[in-house]
């Protein structure tokens, strides 16, 4: 299937979404993700979502593009944001949240920006503000959180609202937190290329949730990631984590159990929210059942062939008795010809 088609074939599943987030919005910034693709496997964004409902964002921030993100205006939230995984150089940045001005005008600069004092109505009308935020009983809940991120700029980046959902105070700091250390530190011991990361939300299945009747409340978290290229001498224990593993974490305490079971003798500040490390085909069949369509985050599952050193070994010698053969086969040819 061609790049296009793979784009244009991201298109049904979200529809389901669409109690939760309403109706479709074409936005300013983009149809597709063709000028950040390089943070999708293969350059591939995920199939089985309908983004055409949505409003894909190449997060731009001092004229780079940083990472990507899907976003739905109307409901002022991202479904998901995609990434490449690299290890923070330093600390968590302190700048003040930013948002996206393309969404607000159109043909405003790509860069994002710190929020005025003073918030402009367009800007208020098109996506979430702080205010939103605050007193609301959640945490700005990063997708790409700023710890996975290499360069200072990079972490920067990650400080937009349109990377932001309602995340609440047990998962954001608690249990994802979690989540994501471990991840960085799978990247860390085994991962011999680059790690492909996706993070999203899911939506109530129905009665949607919203903070200030502006910013919708996911009842889930999710994230996978696609590591594909990996040490050939990984431990039988970690195999299973590699090239891909996922997550899905709870994000309200009152959901029931058929997703995430609940810990009752986990610490009461992280109790109902926990979360559970699955395989990706797992995770895919969660967000099938959810979404009534066939989704599917990483092309071709993430696979590539991991050869061992072994391997290699016996091709070389082989390709080095096929090659004295041919000069041995050369050299009887010249003599017999003298």
């Amino acid at each position: 299937m061609s790049q296009r088609n793979s784009l244009l074939s991201f298109t049904a599943a979200l529809l389901f979404l669409l109690s939760w987030f309403g109706g479709l919005v074409v936005g300013e910034l983009s149809k597709d993700f063709s000028q950040c693709l390089d943070f999708f496997y293969n350059k591939t964004p995920p199939r089985g979502f309908n983004y055409t409902a949505y409003q894909p964002i190449c997060q731009q921030y001092n004229n780079t593009y940083r990472f990507a993100s899907l976003y739905h205006r109307q409901h002022r939230a991202p479904l998901f944001s995609a990434y490449i995984l690299s290890p923070a150089d330093g600390k968590r940045p302190k700048i003040p949240w930013m948002y996206e001005p393309q969404l607000a005008f159109a043909g405003a600069s790509p860069d994002m920006r710190p929020f005025n004092y003073t918030v402009d109505q367009n800007v208020f009308e098109s996506q979430a503000v702080n205010q939103d935020y605050t007193n609301s009983g959640f945490t700005r809940g990063h997708l790409n959180p700023s710890s996975h991120q290499k360069t200072k700029d990079d972490r920067k980046a990650t400080f937009t609202l349109t990377n932001i959902v309602p995340q609440k105070e047990g998962s954001n700091t608690g249990t994802w937190n979690t989540l994501e250390k471990n991840v960085l530190d799978r990247f860390k011991a085994f991962c011999n290329g680059s790690m492909y990361v996706i993070t999203g939300v899911m939506p109530y299945k129905s009665d949607a949730h919203w903070i200030k009747n502006r910013v919708s409340v996911p009842e889930y978290m999710w994230s996978a990631y696609c590591c594909p290229s990996y040490k050939s001498n990984i431990t039988k224990d970690m195999k299973k984590f590699f090239p891909t593993f996922a997550a899905v974490g709870r994000n309200d305490p009152s959901s029931g159990e058929e997703i995430v079971p609940v810990n009752e003798k986990a610490k009461p500040t992280v109790r109902g929210y926990d979360v559970k490390q699955m395989p990706l085909l797992e995770l895919e069949v969660i967000l099938n059942q959810r979404l009534n369509a066939p989704v599917s985050l990483f092309d071709g599952k993430c696979s590539k062939l991991q050869t061992s050193p072994l391997i290699l070994v016996l091709v070389l010698l082989f390709t080095l008795i096929i090659f004295i053969l041919c000069v041995i086969l050369i050299f009887r040819v010249k003599i017999s010809r003298t």
